[in-house]
């Protein structure tokens, strides 16, 4: 299922795709505030020709939604750029490390095999939703923190392991425990201003 962000783009333009979850499709504010159209958007003000042809990011989907509802389309939209954010979701629904592995070493193989090059793949790794106020209520007497630093080096390892870059997003989302007006009205996703600041973070390396 695609977005209703999306856009045609003509031949001469980085076709650009963004996989995820509700972080990526940008929930908590507008879709004009997500950071893959911030970063889109900033990138042609600067002369790129590159334009988001799908953002195909969903509420609540785990990895093994994003195997089977957005990889398909994928394929069929022909990009030749793409970044990755994925993980919270299978860290909630209680997915063991070791599946979420194996998990990531499917997608990423995958998208090296419909990407022209590891160059053309941006991962970008979970940030930490303990730190809002409605995140923390999933921990289910687990460490969230903990529980998503393990998976960030499952992420970060296997893009090593296959020459991709990855932005560590982490670090930088820690702030929203420190500045309530980082976070939406809902209390767990990014507001405007905190997707605005992921987007400073991930523009240069797009």
């Amino acid at each position: 299922m695609i977005s209703s962000w999306a856009f045609a783009a003509d031949e001469t333009s980085t076709r650009y795709v963004a996989l995820g979850d509700s972080d990526t499709i940008g929930t908590g504010a507008r879709l004009e505030e997500s950071w893959p159209v911030l970063c889109t958007t900033r990138l042609q003000k600067k002369g790129f020709r590159i334009e988001l042809v799908a953002n195909l990011g969903q509420n609540g989907w785990t990895s093994q939604n994003l195997i089977d509802d957005e990889l398909p389309p994928l394929k069929e939209l022909k990009p030749n750029f793409v970044t990755l954010l994925i993980g919270v979701n299978d860290w909630v629904q209680g997915v063991d490390a070791p599946t979420f592995q194996r998990h990531i070493e499917y997608i990423y193989d995958e998208l090296s095999n419909i990407l022209p090059s590891p160059k053309d793949i941006l991962i970008v790794t979970i940030p930490n939703s303990s730190v809002t106020p409605v995140g923390i209520q999933f921990s289910h007497g687990r460490d969230i923190a903990q529980g998503i630093k393990e998976f960030n080096q499952i992420i970060i390892k296997e893009a090593q392991l296959r020459g991709l870059k990855a932005v560590d997003l982490f670090p930088l989302s820690q702030t929203m425990g420190k500045d309530p007006s980082l976070i939406a009205q809902d209390g767990l996703h990014p507001s405007a201003k905190g997707y605005a600041q992921w987007a400073d973070l991930i523009e240069p390396a797009v």
